[in-house]
């Protein structure tokens, strides 16, 4: 897998100040980039919202942030990431909120647990991040705060 920024580049998968009038439209808005750029099916997004509802946002990983990603065989047509910010905080059925989502699709689990996790991990580790994120009005932006976050510890050399 490839480092986040350069496929958040190559898939051209950033939407930034996006509006949605509840979770489930949220993550349609932020898979569509994903779904254009045919990385994924659009079954993807159904299979995240059906999880959704029955295992609740699992995809939580810190205040502000979601991950909505689903199973490699529910649509994943190769490994991407989109980076999607909203205007407003998305509202959860838990009551948790997110206002910058990044959508994982991963091939694989390992893929998904050894290289994807980890770089959004140190990426939201980095100090007022979501703020930073959200503030955004370009992807040259977006692009600016990410290339300051050293990624290549995570990135497989094969």
């Amino acid at each position: 897998m490839d480092n986040f920024l350069d496929i958040l580049k190559n898939e051209n998968s950033i939407l930034l100040n996006q509006e949605a009038d509840n979770w489930e439209s949220a993550i349609a808005v932020s898979c569509e980039p994903l779904v254009k750029s045919g990385a994924i099916e659009s079954r993807y997004i159904d299979s995240i919202i059906a999880s959704t509802h029955k295992y609740g946002p699992y995809y939580l990983l810190m205040d502000g942030m979601a991950m909505p990603h689903s199973r490699p065989e529910d649509g994943v047509n190769r490994n991407a990431f989109s980076l999607v910010t909203f205007k407003s905080p998305i509202s959860f059925p838990d009551g948790k909120e997110a206002q910058v989502f990044v959508v994982l699709a991963a091939i694989s689990s390992e893929i998904h647990t050894s290289v994807a996790i980890p770089q959004i991990v140190s990426i939201f580790d980095t100090e007022n991040i979501i703020e930073r994120l959200v503030s955004c009005k370009s992807k040259k932006e977006i692009y600016d705060i990410i290339s300051k976050i050293d990624l290549n510890q995570y990135l497989r050399k094969d």
